[in-house]
């Protein structure tokens, strides 16, 4: 009735570990896919093109997810493609129905490994999305020389005092963008890394050069 495999991908050159559950796509399985679904992140619906009754009874499956798991993100399956020429469900409707339901469509054959690991993978980077992890996935590369010396000056000065820097409005304006959207301006403040202005250096010279004048003590009597 199940199965269970764990298996690695890699996906934009990291490498993604995912527990697999196979379970059977006869009725009398739903109680133990409504037992492992509730803590799913991904499902893929899995049917035969050569068999006209799996492909039909996908809507009983989706609507036991939607129950059961709503909001999972979900992609359609026609599997034994190496079978083609005993076609019960052609490409065009199996797609057309995959996009009315939202859902990514691939035909795969496991006897040809062809489109196997492609599913997976695009099932992870969706799941992926759909928490938030993108952004983790970001490249840390610069792109241009101007990228590098804006990277280079919001490292060392917060954003609220790029306004004096003596730099024109537009790029002062642009230093700020930068360092908003690339989370600079957080990790310069956590590291409490500032810059000197010009107030603030007379004001420690003006410290250094005071002197520090102490009442007489009375003498002793």
């Amino acid at each position: 009735g199940i199965d269970y495999k764990t298996t690695t991908i890699l996906l934009d050159g990291r490498r993604i570990k995912l527990q697999l559950w196979d379970t059977s796509g006869q009725g009398r399985f739903c109680t133990i896919f409504r037992s492992y679904s509730r803590g799913a992140q991904g499902v893929i619906l899995v049917y035969d093109i050569t068999n006209r009754w799996s492909f039909d009874g996908i809507d009983r499956w989706i609507k036991e997810i939607d129950e059961h798991a709503p909001g999972v993100p979900k992609i359609l399956v026609g599997n034994r493609l190496h079978l083609a020429f005993k076609r019960q469900v052609s490409t065009e409707q199996a797609q057309a129905y995959a996009e009315r339901l939202g859902m990514t469509f691939f035909e795969v054959s496991p006897l040809c490994n062809f489109n196997i690991t492609e599913s997976f993978t695009e099932l992870a980077r969706i799941v992926l999305m759909r928490h938030g992890m993108d952004r983790l996935w970001r490249p840390n590369k610069v792109l241009s020389l101007q990228d590098l010396c804006c990277r280079a000056i919001v490292s060392c000065t917060p954003v609220h005092l790029v306004d004096k820097l003596p730099l024109p409005v537009a790029l002062r304006s642009h230093l700020k963008s930068f360092s908003v959207a690339n989370g600079l301006n957080a990790r310069m403040m956590h590291g409490r890394s500032y810059s000197l202005t010009s107030s603030n250096i007379n004001k420690r010279n003006s410290l250094k050069k005071a002197k520090i004048i102490r009442p007489p003590q009375s003498p002793p009597k």
